[in-house]
């Protein structure tokens, strides 16, 4: 089974926020739903990025193996 994120949306007085529940720092807002879905995707992509680059410096010292994972099946 691939591994599926949960996006949660809540309407607010100044359009809807969404995150993701198993990404913490994944959140956005927007206007209306479909901005704050496009925002999201864009703000997965952000943290992702972010964690790599912070691993990555995190091991500049030490020898490592670095490929890809591909889809995680649980």
């Amino acid at each position: 089974m691939k591994e599926i994120l949960t996006a949660i949306f809540e309407k607010s007085p100044q359009g809807y926020i969404g995150y993701v529940e198993e990404l913490p720092g994944a959140n956005t807002q927007g206007d209306t739903l479909e901005e704050t879905k496009r925002n999201l995707i864009e703000s997965v992509h952000l943290v992702l990025e972010a964690n790599r680059q912070l691993a990555e410096e995190g091991i500049l010292e030490k020898e490592f193996i670095k490929e890809p994972l591909g889809t995680i099946t649980v």
